[in-house]
């Protein structure tokens, strides 16, 4: 049971998170957004560690899976919060619904999870089909959406490639263990890019941009990422990946209804195919197991 709450918790954090992104940055700047909402979560986190009584470890396992952890949480997060200044916030999903994908792939080559079969390697043509669909629609609109969508594929393939390490590594952490040691690690690292980039304070923050901010940080950071490591070491990474299945329809359909995002016949055609592919993956492999028995 609480598998499953978690579960469906994470889907409906990740369905409103791309939005929420999009509206914290349109008044403060994607580097305030991004490094504010980090180290509002770290309080959060490092606050629900200290009265859960859990602590920090720091054997060679435990500094490696906070890498990992970091790497999603500073590396992906960071190309993705520079990425939705130029492109629709439901895009961000449907991009990411090719995580489980890419995830499985990595899990092959590096964890030997799954054999690459028939119905994965149908998956990925289905899912490179949607992906060149919705790049055609982005050269429709400008070179900067282009951008913003190539932006947001490499920050998938650094949390695919974040999960896959975690797994690799195998620390045996509690969730909310991982999360605040790559969270630390993390807000150091976006520390330190606010002083590289000279990072301004933000002058005239609107609401819409503070309350997002302040729902990334304190609901998706915390319970999102908390719930997300707790998936990952009950459940096998592509399960876990699988939670894209669905929002990128939420997501899509709460940008366009919400924030009156562009939804074309491209758009809708290329996340059809994302999603066929991510049913393949699913369901083929299952499928052709049950005709043979």
């Amino acid at each position: 049971m609480r598998i499953a709450i978690a579960y469906i918790s994470v889907i409906l954090l990740w369905a409103t998170t791309p939005l929420a992104i999009k509206w914290s940055i349109e008044s403060a700047g994607f580097l305030f957004g991004v490094t504010a909402r980090m180290a509002i979560g770290t309080l959060c986190v490092l606050l629900v560690l200290l009265l859960s009584k859990q602590r920090l470890v720091w054997h060679g396992k435990a500094q490696l899976t906070y890498a990992a952890v970091a790497l999603q949480i500073y590396g992906s997060m960071l190309v993705i919060y520079w990425a939705a200044q130029f492109i629709p916030s439901g895009w961000i999903s449907v991009i990411a619904g090719l995580t489980p994908l890419i995830t499985a792939l990595l899990a092959a080559i590096w964890l030997r999870e799954q054999s690459l079969t028939l119905g994965k390697l149908l998956s990925y043509l289905m899912g490179i089909a949607g992906l060149v669909i919705l790049f055609g629609s982005a050269f429709d609109m400008n070179y900067d959406a282009v951008l913003g969508m190539a932006g947001v594929l490499l920050g998938v393939f650094l949390q695919s490639f974040s999960a896959v390490w975690v797994k690799r590594i195998d620390a045996k952490l509690p969730a909310l263990v991982q999360v605040a040691g790559g969270l630390l690690l993390a807000l150091l690292a976006y520390v330190l890019t606010w002083q590289v980039f000279g990072g301004q304070l933000p002058t005239d923050i609107s609401f819409i941009s503070l309350a997002s901010i302040l729902y990334l940080g304190v609901v998706a950071t915390t319970l999102g990422f908390v719930l997300y490591y707790y998936l990952l070491t009950q459940l096998e990474t592509t399960q876990v990946a699988l939670i894209t299945l669905i929002c990128p329809v939420m997501s899509l359909l709460l940008g366009y209804s919400v924030n009156h995002e562009l939804l074309t016949q491209k758009v809708i055609l290329g996340t059809a195919f994302i999603l066929i592919a991510l049913f393949i993956h699913l369901f083929f492999d299952w499928f052709l197991k049950l005709r043979r028995q």
